[in-house]
C-alpha cells in the first residue's frame, strides 16, 4: 500500500494489523553526464515499493531531497541542510506516530542521509527520554539499499572497482531498468579509480565544498564507471533488494536484532 494512493480509513484499517511504515529517503543532486538527477530518489522508492509489496508495507512519502552541498556546482543540485532534514524527519516521523505508527523502516538512496537520519532518531528517543512526548517507544531500522549482503554481491560481481561512490553503474541501472526511455548513450572512459582510504574517509558522502568537489570530479563521477550500467543489471539488483528488504523488514518488525 501507497500511503498517497490510499484513504484515511484504509490507513486505519491498516492499523488494526501492523504499526510499522517504510520511509523512502533520496535526494534531488547531479549523477554524472548520463546519470538522472533524481537517481537516488529513483532508485529508494523503487526498492521500498517493491519491498512493501512482497512484505505488505504500507510505503510513505519519499524524502526526495537530501544533504547534497558537494554538488552544488553542477547545475540541478538541490540541497538540504543537514539540520533541515533532521528536522523533516522528526515531524514525518512525529505525524505518523500521532496516528499509532511506532515502527519505522528507512530505505535509503542516498550517502549523505545516514548521519542526519541517525541524528533524527537520536533526537526522537531523546523527547521520549525527556519527558516532552508520549512514552510508547518508537523502532528504528535504516537500511541503503546498495548495502543489502545479497544487492552487494551482485554489485561486486558484475562491476568490481568500478563501481566507485556516486553516479555508480548500479544506481543507474536500476534507472534504466524503471525508466527505459531515460536511458543516456555513455561512451565516457572509465574514471580514475579510487584507492580504499579514500571510499573509507568519504563514506557517507563526506566531501568537502561544491568548487573543490567539482575541481577534483569535473565530470561529477566519483570512482564510478557509469558506462558499465545495464538495464537488465537494474532489472536483478532491484529483485535483490525488494527480496532482502521484505525479508529484513519482517525481522525488524519481529524485534530480531539489526
Amino acid at each position: 500500500m501507497v500511503l498517497q494512493h490510499a484513504t484515511w480509513p484504509e490507513v486505519e484499517a491498516y492499523l488494526q494489523r501492523s504499526r510499522g511504515v517504510v520511509i523512502p529517503l533520496g535526494s534531488t543532486e547531479q549523477h554524472g553526464p548520463t546519470g538522472l538527477i533524481g537517481t537516488d530518489s529513483i532508485t529508494a522508492e523503487t526498492v521500498a515499493r517493491a519491498m512493501g509489496e512482497l512484505a505488505g508495507a504500507l510505503v510513505g512519502p519519499t524524502l526526495s531531497m537530501g544533504p547534497a552541498q558537494f554538488n552544488l556546482a553542477f547545475p540541478g543540485t538541490v540541497s538540504l541542510r543537514p539540520t533541515t532534514l533532521i528536522q523533516v524527519i522528526i515531524d514525518y516521523v512525529q505525524s505518523l506516530a500521532r496516528s499509532g505508527f511506532t515502527h519505522f523502516y528507512f530505505m535509503n538512496g542516498h550517502g549523505g542521509n545516514v548521519a542526519p537520519t541517525w541524528c533524527a532518531i537520536q533526537e526522537l528517543h531523546a523527547d521520549r527520554s525527556l519527558g516532552r512526548e508520549a512514552a510508547t517507544p518508537l523502532q528504528f531500522r535504516l537500511r541503503s539499499w546498495w548495502d543489502l549482503a545479497e544487492v552487494n554481491d551482485i554489485r561486486q560481481r558484475l562491476y568490481g572497482a568500478g563501481e566507485g561512490m556516486h553516479a555508480t553503474p548500479s544506481e543507474i541501472a536500476i534507472t534504466q531498468h524503471v525508466l527505459p526511455d531515460s536511458r543516456r548513450p555513455d561512451k565516457l572512459p572509465a574514471p580514475a579509480l579510487l584507492s580504499p582510504g579514500f571510499i573509507k574517509f568519504h563514506a557517507g558522502d563526506n566531501h568537502l565544498d561544491a568548487q573543490a568537489h567539482r575541481a577534483q570530479f569535473p565530470d561529477g563521477r566519483v570512482g564510478s564507471n557509469s558506462g558499465l550500467a545495464r538495464p537488465e543489471h537494474g532489472e536483478a539488483l532491484l529483485a535483490a533488494a525488494a527480496t532482502a528488504a521484505a525479508r529484513d523488514y519482517a525481522a525488524f518488525l519481529a524485534g530480531e536484532p539489526a
